[in-house]
């Protein structure tokens, strides 16, 4: 036995006659004897004060009985059961039929008269239902309401039914030796088991719907279809002749004892109580009724806080725990107190005998502070907090006493254990502390009491940052405790229990974890929201070697100088041959980019102090990382060319590559002047050692010529100022070219570097360019000018020389920095007519100032001054490509006198025809439009042929008159007529009528 739950007290003795059924009504025992009569019994005390039968009192009482009244002729048979339906105030009685009688009169209501013969019947309270087996037939009926039943229906079965019982919509049925589910709706039967070899069919209704089915000494549980459920067995030492169910017991009526046993799996014995020739075993409201031939006895429960008592004290401590989740809502106090203790008592025994998963689960139903329990792990290390007081001061909590059961009543106490209940080998507990199973059950436990613990601290600390915005002064209970300031992290003095408790828990999962060897779990662990102490978690990695988990531990903390500065590290020994045993894992440089890009918005400056290291071996990515978060470009170059000049030229060419448009005029500048660099310091080692070929082109030459040519917001003039007098004509043409300087570009082209092929490309530069502007006309002289180059040389040289000495001497502010500018100028004040020639597009040279109205004269004094050395071949071969482009009467008037016609073929050839198609083309225009305008001059006349005929009978369309012979007008659709006067007194009436309006507005 392992401990009482029901005191047993004798409730009647001799009894004048055999007791064939009993059953209890209020505090009243009603027992049908053999005799065919029924007695009423009463408590002693009860009739001692005077009490009757109509006692309100609705229990039955510890004490003897006595005999109140007899009914004889109650029955004519044997009473082979009786049950008293509390909720209608009825007696249901089984005899030679089925009697309904009143209660408290006993008085007969109604017989079932198709019920003779039946033995046994099953009621369903809630429904209000009745079913009965008769032989090989099962009825069912309905309780009307009032006092009898209404037949709903009848079904056969295979045999007597020998027990029965509902379990919800069917009726379970033992029949023979084997258990059935009979289907009220249509009848059908389905198997369910035999019911052994032993004893004979026992059906049981459990309250949660399901049934107790006994196969010899074993009671196996299914559910209302019939379907095992699992750990669903109660062995009872014997086959039991009778079960009752009252909750949290199943009390079995065996040979020789009554069985007691618990409802929770596994289902042990409680209690057992020895009584010989038991013949019925009935439940109550609050007792079991168990009679004899000749007594009564009852029993009746132990109060659940004296079983509490004793089972703590046997150290059935499970048990104990699901009694008191028993206790009635009144007792919450006392329970809550009961089970924390007894849940510290529970987890302190199974956490000793290695089940360290369930220790923790008590240990989180106790509630019992986390350093309580982390106090049994000596080698966790968590921080120390002036606000939560020592685990000791928590052993108490712990210690509930045990006490012997000396009352019943709800407030028993428990005494203090033995102290020797927890004792055990020092290193043994040791070894079991540390080991893997005993960590996995820690980490279970901290996870489940987390999330409550980070919620507080969360609120709170939202709290305190409200509080200090409004100005309150905000003072948390505890002494203050902060956190190891760390650079580039804001501190606020910690002092809540809350936020102590979070870090503890924290501090103590995270080391769990790695002690387990879950390495990811708990990366992740520090990615997410932690309180993690920074310092004790940084020691215990470090020692470790868990250098990424460091890295994450700062990186939450804010520590971010810290992280990097260690990540930086990791990628330099990674880099090395020899790595290091104790990293674990490669670390690649475009982790510390990763590890940056969060926090470009918020500091740019650490940013750029730890992407130097990377920007050399992963440039893109770098480039990328300024560009994705937003760095300053101005902030990024200043910051390269102070501390690392040599990647600042790198980063603007990548720059360029990835977004043309995020290079400003200033970094543009920057670029050429480092390209600018790099080409004069080669160029004065090579004029030194007298190597230097101005058509050497080295690649920082060639990306200087690209950038030239390819931007557009840096400053020519300052560029220009640089460059030597006597080398590097190629950057001088294309700067000069910014600056629109074009005769003076184009003259370097041909006279310093003699490639006309680039002089050609520069003049079509400079076409397109007006093509692309909508004033190609004005940028169609540019050819002229080259060919006043070509046919005057030596003039132009010397004023290219003279030009050059006054830009490098003096800085001219009115020159524009970007872009191509033409201004329209006519020199002299001579204008002499020269044909045109057709299709020549009509142009005005003014580009550089020189003369476009040369006469002859002019022409021949350059001849003159030139002599041979004209490049007429130049000239020759520039008008026969540009044909299109040049005006030809302008061309031709700058031609020598001398120039044979026959070489201007290939210029006048397509020029002249083109003027021809274009003459054709005009006229053929010219005509279509005369065309045109005839067929519109045809179609006014027709409109204006238009007939009308007046009769007399043609009316004024505004006054409704007849026309007559009176002046009249028409309206453009050519029938409405009106007279002349009315038309024009319209178009007064509408001329006043908007007046008015325009003065209301």
């Amino acid at each position: 036995m392992v401990h009482t739950a029901y005191d047993t007290f004798q409730l009647l003795d001799n009894s004048p006659s055999k007791i064939d059924a009993i059953e209890s009504y209020r505090s009243n025992l009603l027992i049908a004897c053999s005799d065919g009569s029924l007695r009423v019994y009463v408590p002693e005390s009860s009739v001692s004060d005077q009490s009757d039968f109509h006692s309100e009192t609705l229990e039955l009482h510890q004490g003897p009985y006595v005999l109140e009244r007899t009914l004889n002729g109650f029955s004519r048979r044997q009473m082979l059961a009786m049950e008293v339906l509390v909720s209608r105030e009825l007696l249901l009685s089984l005899s030679e039929s089925i009697v309904l009688h009143g209660l408290p009169n006993l008085e007969t209501l109604s017989v079932i008269t198709k019920a003779k013969g039946a033995n046994v019947y099953s009621w369903d309270d809630k429904k209000g239902l009745l079913c009965f087996g008769r032989q090989k037939r099962v009825c069912i009926y309905k309780h009307d309401g009032g006092s009898g039943f209404v037949e709903v229906k009848e079904f056969g079965v295979p045999d007597t039914v020998k027990s029965m019982s509902w379990c919800g919509e069917n009726i379970c049925l033992g029949i023979r030796r084997e258990y059935k589910i009979l289907n009220t709706t249509n009848g059908v039967l389905s198997e369910v088991f035999s019911s052994g070899r032993i004893a004979a069919p026992l059906v049981v209704a459990l309250p949660p719907g399901e049934l107790l089915l006994g196969k010899d000494n074993i009671g196996v549980l299914v559910n209302q279809n019939g379907k095992l459920i699992q750990e669903g067995r109660i062995c009872w030492s014997e086959a039991p002749a009778v079960v009752i169910i009252q909750k949290p017991y199943a009390i079995g009526l065996l040979g020789r004892h009554v069985e007691i046993r618990s409802l929770r799996v596994p289902y042990p014995l409680i209690q057992t109580v020895v009584l010989r020739n038991v013949r019925h075993l009935v439940r109550s409201n609050n007792t079991v009724i168990v009679a004899l031939d000749n007594s009564v006895f009852g029993f009746f429960p132990v109060p659940l806080g004296a079983q509490i008592v004793q089972l703590t004290a046997s150290g059935n401590l499970e048990e104990a725990l699901a009694l008191c989740k028993l206790l009635p809502p009144e007792d919450s106090s006392l329970r809550s107190s009961k089970e924390q203790s007894i849940h510290m008592r529970y987890a302190h025994f199974l956490f000793e005998n290695g089940s360290y998963e369930e220790a923790m689960e008590h240990f989180v139903a106790s509630q019992v502070e986390i350093t309580y329990v982390l106090a049994l792990y000596p080698s966790i290390i968590v921080p120390k907090s002036s606000c939560i007081p020592e685990p000791q001061k928590f052993a108490d909590v712990a210690d509930a006493p045990y006490l012997s059961r000396g009352s019943s009543g709800l407030s028993d106490d428990l005494d203090s254990p033995p102290s020797d209940v927890f004792e055990s080998d020092e290193m043994d507990i040791e070894s079991k502390k540390m080991s893997h199973n005993t960590l996995m059950a820690l980490i279970k436990y901290l996870q489940k009491k987390r999330y409550s613990v980070i919620e507080k601290a969360t609120t709170e600390g939202t709290e305190e940052v409200v509080s200090d915005a409004v100005g309150d002064n905000f003072i948390s209970y505890g002494t203050n405790r902060s956190k190891k300031p760390t650079k580039g992290r804001i501190h606020i003095p910690i002092t809540s229990i809350a936020r102590d408790m979070a870090a503890i828990l924290d501090t103590a999962l995270l080391q769990a974890l790695f002690l387990t060897g879950q390495s990811s779990a708990a990366t992740d662990f520090l990615k997410a929201l932690n309180y993690c102490d920074v310092k004790i978690c940084d020691a215990f990695l470090q020692e470790r070697s868990q250098y990424a988990c460091q890295i994450e531990l700062y990186r939450c903390n804010s520590m971010h100088h810290e992280a990097l500065k260690l990540l930086h590290q990791l990628v330099e020994e990674s880099k090395s041959e020899q790595t290091p045993v104790e990293l674990l894992m490669k670390f690649k440089p475009d982790m510390i980019i990763e590890y940056l890009k969060p926090l470009c918005a918020t500091d740019p400056m650490l940013v750029l102090e730890f992407s130097l290291p990377v920007l050399e071996s992963c440039p893109m990515q770098t480039i990328e990382l300024f560009l994705s978060g937003n760095i300053p470009a101005d902030l990024v170059n200043s910051y390269l060319k102070q501390h690392a000049p040599d990647m600042q030229a790198t980063y603007l060419e990548l720059m360029l590559s990835m977004n043309e448009n995020s290079i400003s005029g200033n970094l543009q500048n920057e670029m050429v002047q480092i390209y600018l660099s790099e080409v004069l310091d080669f160029h004065a080692e090579h004029n030194s050692q007298q190597k230097w070929d101005e058509k050497t082109c080295p690649p920082p030459r060639k990306k200087l010529l690209s950038a030239l040519e390819g931007m557009s917001g840096y400053n020519p003039e300052v560029l220009l100022k640089r460059l030597p007098p006597d080398a590097l004509y190629e950057e001088r043409a294309i700067l000069l070219g910014k600056m629109n300087k074009h005769e003076l570009s184009l003259s370097i082209y041909v006279h310093k570097l003699h490639v006309p092929e680039l002089a050609l490309s520069y003049c079509d530069r400079v076409y397109d360019s007006g093509l692309q502007q909508h004033s190609a006309k004005s940028y169609g002289n540019i050819y002229q000018t080259l060919l006043q180059i070509y046919l005057n040389p030596t003039k132009t040289t010397k004023k290219f020389e003279k030009k050059i000495t006054n830009l490098v001497s003096a800085q001219s502010p009115g020159i524009p920095k970007v872009g191509l500018v033409t201004t329209a100028k006519v020199k002299g004040g001579r204008s002499k007519k020269i044909a045109e020639i057709g299709g020549a597009e009509d142009t005005r040279f003014s580009l550089s100032g020189t003369d476009s109205g040369r006469s002859d004269g002019d022409t021949e004094d350059a001849a003159k001054e030139g002599g041979s050395t004209i490049m007429l071949d130049q000239v020759l071969d520039l008008l026969s490509r540009r044909w299109d482009r040049i005006h030809g009467a302008q061309a031709l008037k700058l031609l020598p006198r001398d120039t044979k016609l026959q070489n201007l073929l290939p210029f006048l050839g397509p020029l002249l025809r083109k003027s021809s198609e274009a003459y054709r083309n005009f006229s053929v225009i010219k005509s279509l439009r005369e065309s045109e305008n005839l067929q519109v001059k045809d179609e006014l006349y027709n409109q204006r042929k238009a007939v009308l005929k007046i009769t007399s009978n043609s009316m004024c369309s505004l006054c409704n008159k007849k026309v007559g012979t009176s002046v009249f007008a028409v309206y453009p659709n050519g029938k409405t007529i009106v007279h002349f006067v009315c038309f024009r007194d319209s178009q007064n009436m509408e001329a006043v009528g908007r007046g008015s309006q325009l003065r209301k507005r």
